[in-house]
């Protein structure tokens, strides 16, 4: 048995998600919104909080300034049970942070990178890849110093018998290099719709889904509100989302993540994996910011079995 079931290399920011129908405008234009809420963001942080929701041990490691926003967030991350004790906290940077406007069918979000993209991949040493069964890591192009040395960190994980996956997120200069040489070390791809497109140039998801089959043993491309289909081979699987009152969908896509590699791990069928994925992914849904309606493992899995 080892201390995690996944080590989580990623970034460390809090959102400020405000809800409502509203735009926002420049000439000092007030408007008022529905809600606020301050609370865990990054992709990386609400997939390791919704991991851990459903009862895996998850340890991460990544960076944070020494300030009100980086103790924010590993006090929290502590507080629903994911081992913090690898972060570096740096008194030279700033912890990074997002505002979000969110309503139920979009959202627009202001990122200050800050600290997000300090990790580098030496820092995640063979030491701490051997307490793990599984690495995980997301936002791949906001953490553009883990970038150079991550075909060689999954390798290293390789090596040590330690299983690999990857959540992209979107792409801002559109050319998506690199993933030539790094999706062959990836065992589950993650990524949605509009970033499994752009990346194969493909007409629509199940060509996509099945260019990317190609080259990782499972996939699963998420498709928002139409749920999400999956690969392994030449198997193929698909999963409706949940009716739910949608409030905010942020981190929706990374509690999704939690869900199918939960599946992943514990050696499920592709399909079974998918509906706990979209399960998760929907039920996150239901409450303002990524990390506050992520499920349990007890209820989410009424709408499995």
């Amino acid at each position: 048995m080892k201390p995690y079931d996944i080590l989580v290399a990623g970034e460390i920011n809090p959102d400020l998600v405000l809800t409502g129908d509203v735009t926002p405008a420049f000439g000092q234009a007030e408007k008022l919104v529905d809600s606020a809420s301050f609370s865990i963001g990054s992709s990386s942080a609400i997939f390791a909080c919704g991991a851990a929701r459903l009862g895996l041990k998850v340890g991460f490691i990544g960076v944070c300034g020494d300030d009100l926003f980086g103790r924010f967030m590993l006090d929290e991350m502590t507080r629903r049970q994911v081992d913090v004790s690898p972060v570096i906290v740096d008194a030279s940077v700033s912890t990074g942070m997002s505002v979000i406007l969110s309503t139920a069918t979009d959202r627009a979000i202001l990122t200050h990178v800050g600290s997000m993209n300090c990790l580098r991949a030496d820092q995640v040493t063979d030491e701490l890849l051997a307490r793990s069964r599984h690495i995980h890591v997301a936002s791949y192009f906001l953490q553009s110093a883990l970038q150079p040395g991550l075909p060689d960190l999954f390798r290293r994980a390789h090596v040590l018998g330690i299983t690999t996956s990857l959540d992209p997120n979107w792409d801002p200069s559109g050319k998506w290099t690199g993933f030539d040489e790094l999706l062959p070390y990836v065992n589950v791809f993650l990524p949605n719709e509009n970033e499994a497109l752009a990346m194969t140039g493909s007409a629509n998801e199940e060509q996509a889904l099945a260019n990317l089959a190609q080259k990782c043993a499972w996939v699963a491309v998420k498709l928002g509100a139409r749920g999400a289909i999956a690969g392994r081979g030449s198997a193929t699987a698909s999963s409706p989302a949940l009716n739910v009152n949608v409030v905010d969908t942020t981190g929706a896509g990374d509690s999704f993540d939690g869900g199918f590699l939960y599946g992943y791990l514990h050696d499920w069928s592709l399909e079974r994996a998918l509906k706990l994925g979209s399960a998760c992914g929907s039920l996150s849904t239901r409450k303002a910011g990524g990390t506050t309606a992520q499920a349990s493992l007890e209820e989410v899995m009424q709408y499995v079995d």
